[in-house]
């Protein structure tokens, strides 16, 4: 798995997602869509996968990408955008490291 910059401007992590798809990779957008309590990063974060795992941004400063990453590579097989959810209290959350207070709501879609 690499990982670019995650500070990135979101600008620069749209454009790579186009030029990836252009590329003919797979590509998936996962986008923070609603944060609750202290969440690491702001509604509008973007974080753009391919199909080998490679990613550009940050949707929670490195808390969940790994979580992210995994189910959009799934995104890009089936085709099907899904929203997930990260918190506190939800114990998986504490497995992959969200231990910071706060929930998020993550959108993922294929794109390209």
């Amino acid at each position: 798995m690499t990982h670019t910059d995650n500070l990135s401007r979101d600008e620069d992590i749209l454009k790579a997602a186009e030029d990836w798809a252009r590329g003919g990779r797979g590509v998936a957008l996962a986008t923070v869509v609603e944060t609750w309590g202290s969440a690491p990063r702001p509604v509008g974060a973007n974080l753009v996968i391919d199909g080998d795992g490679n990613f550009l941004g940050s949707v929670s400063g490195g808390c969940v990408e790994g979580a992210v990453v995994t189910e959009a590579m799934d995104v890009i097989v089936s085709g099907k955008p899904r929203t997930l959810e990260f918190g506190v209290a939800d114990e998986t959350a504490w497995k992959v490291g969200l231990s910071c207070g706060g929930t998020i709501r993550v959108y993922v879609e294929k794109i390209g």
